[in-house]
């Protein structure tokens, strides 16, 4: 039997607030290794479709193995779901019950060190998801300026030392390239030096994740469509990992009247499931009904 290595986050209170019942139609925009998905369709049979996104050709081969005695029921698609009411229509659902977006990377691009998304293990410095893409964390590391790096840092990382970051990163390719993880790791320690448990690369490894996939431009360009797709009465419910993902939903479900928020504030772990998966400590679910 496959063992699935990413554990899916928050997967009972997402279930709780969505509410699939038979006949539904649902949308998981982040299919991933199909965790959440497999437990929205026990429960949407008989008669319930699920059409299921996902960027990353690995994690859609996994499944569709994992989802693979519900059949056609499943409709895979490999693409963004900024791309959610284009799709919809094509593969017939004209409405939705419900639709979750888990949002970021897996563990599964943690662990694949060929992946390039983290400095624990030397890897290409790649963080595609969609690996037929041409961007990759490489290429921006090496192409973009001083003031581009600086701008992603700040805005997508957080980071209070983007600048001097950046400069450093400027400087240190004038005489070699920066190609793996472990190189720009070590330009990055050479700025910002460690201070407890926090790795000093995590923000600017953070930003350039966010800003190789476009995260935050394919959430704001998939919420107005989630609206349009969901039906009267319909659940959409978001799980984020930063801030800035969080900001754009909360800022999303207020923005207008179309909106009952199910939960005043994001759903966390509890303290058993961050023990279990320490990745769902920085989760928050945020749901909310199509008025």
């Amino acid at each position: 039997m496959t063992q699935y290595i990413h554990k899916p986050v928050l997967l009972e209170e997402v279930l709780t607030h969505l509410q699939p019942e038979p006949h539904q139609g649902f949308v998981d925009g982040t299919v991933g290794q199909g965790g959440h998905a497999a437990s929205i369709m026990h429960r949407v049979l008989p008669g319930g479709r699920l059409l299921a996104f996902d960027r990353d050709l690995v994690n859609l081969a996994t499944a569709k193995e994992r989802l693979s005695e519900y059949g056609d029921r499943v409709v895979f698609v490999h693409d963004s779901y900024a791309n959610l009411i284009s799709q919809a229509q094509a593969h017939g659902f004209s409405s939705v019950n419900g639709i979750l977006l888990d949002l970021g990377y897996s563990s599964v691009h943690i662990n694949d060190a060929s992946r390039g998304f983290s400095f624990q293990k030397e890897g290409p410095l790649d963080m595609r998801y969609d690996r037929k893409q041409s961007l990759d964390a490489k290429e921006i590391i090496a192409t973009w300026d001083e003031e581009g790096l600086a701008r992603i840092f700040r805005v997508y990382g957080e980071e209070p030392r983007a600048r001097d970051v950046a400069k450093a990163i400027c400087e240190a390719r004038k005489s070699s390239v920066i190609e793996t993880t472990t190189d720009l790791a070590n330009v990055v320690s050479l700025v910002i030096r460690r201070h407890g448990p926090i790795h000093p690369a995590t923000q600017i490894f953070q930003a350039l994740r966010i800003a190789v996939n476009d995260e935050l431009g394919e959430l704001e360009r998939a919420l107005p469509q989630c609206r349009d797709l969901l039906a009267l009465g319909g659940r959409l419910a978001i799980i984020s990992f930063h801030s800035l993902e969080d900001r754009l939903v909360k800022q999303f479900f207020k923005s207008s009247n179309d909106w009952e928020l199910v939960t005043k504030h994001p759903i966390t772990a509890s303290k058993e499931e961050i023990k279990a998966n320490p990745r769902s400590r920085s989760a928050k679910l945020r749901v909310a009904i199509k008025k």
